[in-house]
């Protein structure tokens, strides 16, 4: 588990392909003391488990499944990322809670400055819009960000200064796609709320216009 508040970024030394699978060392940028094999770091938002590390570098295996649901089959020699350990239990959440399950890719699609924020707009499949709502929560290429505005398919996020010089955001042009995770207790909301919804499989994300929820339910079933 996450914050999606970023704690440096990191370099890519090598990519080792290995057919649909990969292996990634990746080398930080600022100090990241005391790695143990095994433990969980975030790579843009993708919550992958180290294997080995040495004294300044660690990798990280991604599986085909990863590599397909992320950027990450993308990166190459040299590409700056976004890194940020597990959270540790008392630790203060800054951000919100993120699992490192990439729900799908949006895409930038406008960058304008205001005053010295930048304000980015982006668009993503529309089937996930449920899952996002205005003064919410997302986390993009792993970065935890406040939702401005948002439509079926897009979102508007503020990215403050500090962000900027932390993340690669900075580098965020339009076209430019990104790791994209929704609100995980929308998620949770949106499947349990599934069948009174009129979703009776619960796994088609189209949300019905009427819902079959209603007072005369709750009052059969006892809530009122």
């Amino acid at each position: 588990m996450f914050t999606g508040i970023i704690q440096g970024q990191g370099e890519v030394r090598s990519m080792r392909k290995s057919g649909t699978e990969c292996r990634i060392c990746l080398r930080p940028l600022f100090t990241l003391p005391n790695i143990i094999d095994g433990e969980s770091i975030a790579v843009n938002g993708a919550c992958l488990s180290v294997e080995e590390h040495g004294a300044d570098t660690f990798t990280a295996y991604a599986s085909a499944e990863t590599l397909t649901r992320t950027t990450l089959g993308g990166l190459q020699v040299g590409h700056l990322v976004n890194l940020e350990r597990a959270l540790a239990m008392g630790d203060r959440l800054g951000g919100h809670l993120v699992s490192g399950h990439v729900d799908c890719l949006a895409t930038v699609r406008e960058v304008r400055r205001t005053g010295q924020s930048l304000c980015c707009r982006l668009v993503f499949p529309a089937e996930f819009g449920a899952e996002v709502i205005p003064k919410g929560s997302v986390s993009l290429d792993g970065i935890s960000l406040t939702v401005n505005d948002c439509g079926p398919d897009f979102l508007e996020v503020n990215i403050i200064p500090d962000t900027q010089k932390r993340t690669t955001m900075l580098h965020w042009r339009p076209g430019v796609t990104v790791n994209m995770e929704t609100d995980l207790i929308g998620k949770y909301v949106r499947r349990l709320l599934g069948p009174w919804a009129g979703n009776s499989t619960n796994s088609d994300k189209t949300v019905p216009e009427v819902s079959g929820l209603s007072k005369d339910f709750l009052l059969r079933q006892g809530f009122l």
